[in-house]
């Protein structure tokens, strides 16, 4: 089988030791929290440039300046079809205020938020998403170039979304 294979980037954002979260409406009415972020289109010619266009129709934020990479997540789904990489970076500077506008439809809030009210919000996320931004806020650790960054790999196995078991690698 063929996997259906795409690229996600997301941005901790931070501001006055508050983490920016955007509240979701998924296919079928479900709600999760996470970083502003989404799908890299093939016209983006960067994953930086598909990401900062993604905060600003999610937050109205425009990023002026990235710190780099700091953690990059792999979730391989065999049974459902699907490949996901996702790339995660700390933006270092951004200018405007948080509206909501997104062209999508599925952010529908956000804010920042205090990092010990961050784990409640989290806890609706998929693994891949929740426990990533979770060890970041706890750990903190040395990104710069990139050389510091970390990867997390998950396999996630059912058909239903109920059913799924995620497991890390």
């Amino acid at each position: 089988m063929t996997l259906h294979e795409w690229t996600v980037a997301s941005a901790l954002i931070e501001r006055d030791g508050q983490l920016l979260l955007v509240k979701n409406v998924r296919q079928g009415g479900r709600e999760d929290w996470s970083t502003p972020g989404g799908v890299i289109d093939r016209d983006d010619n960067t994953i930086l440039e598909g990401l900062a266009r993604e905060v600003a129709e999610e937050t109205g934020l425009r990023v002026t300046r990235w710190d780099g990479l700091v953690y990059e997540v792999v979730a391989v789904a065999h049974d459902l079809g699907w490949r996901m990489r996702c790339e995660v970076y700390l933006a270092g500077d951004f200018e405007g205020e948080v509206t909501i506008d997104d062209p999508d439809g599925i952010v529908v809030e956000a804010d920042f938020y205090d990092p010990t009210h961050t784990h409640g919000l989290l806890i609706g996320c998929p693994a891949w998403v929740r426990e990533p931004i979770s060890e970041w806020i706890n750990e903190r650790w040395d990104h710069g170039d990139g050389s510091g960054s970390r990867r997390y790999e998950y396999a996630v196995r059912g058909t239903r979304r109920s059913d799924l078991v995620v497991e890390r690698c």
